[in-house]
């Protein structure tokens, strides 16, 4: 049974570990130090927030997200990192991991969870296709 909760002190290397493939299946590398700067963040609790997945006590999934104002609405939940470990993919813990980050954003009177993937990420997307709307939006960014 897959159960989801906080990320304790000991979980860090777990965590990491977990970060460390998210961030190569985008194809990026961070450094150490915003590992530590984002360890420390998820453990005060109050800019960006992080849920994990735990499958007989061991962490097979985490996500990162935070509440933000919105000009046009209540404020808003954006689900930044999701990641499940391979061996645990298939059994419901990337579900689990967002029907948490929903329930924590509707008791922070958010109106709206969204987030973002890859188009070419068609194992998430099948999950996502399930749960959420697909938007009409194109995203853009400026690299700074």
């Amino acid at each position: 049974m897959i159960a989801i909760g906080p990320l304790v002190p000991s979980d860090r290397a777990r965590w990491q570990e977990l970060f460390e493939g998210y961030n190569a299946f985008y194809e990026r590398t961070l450094p150490a130090e915003i590992y530590d700067e984002k360890w420390q963040a998820f453990q005060e609790g109050k800019a960006i927030h992080a849920l994990c997945a735990r499958d007989e006590g061991i962490i097979v999934g985490i996500t990162h997200f935070f509440k933000h104002s919105s000009t046009s609405s209540q404020d808003v939940c954006y689900l930044q990192d999701l990641f499940t470990a391979p061996e645990a993919r298939g059994r419901g813990v990337g579900r689990a991991l967002i029907e948490a980050v929903a329930q924590w954003a509707k008791q922070q009177d958010c109106c709206r969870l969204y987030w973002h993937t890859k188009e070419s990420n068609e194992t998430a997307r099948r999950l996502y296709d399930q749960v959420a709307e697909k938007t009409p939006f194109v995203h853009y960014r400026i690299v700074l």
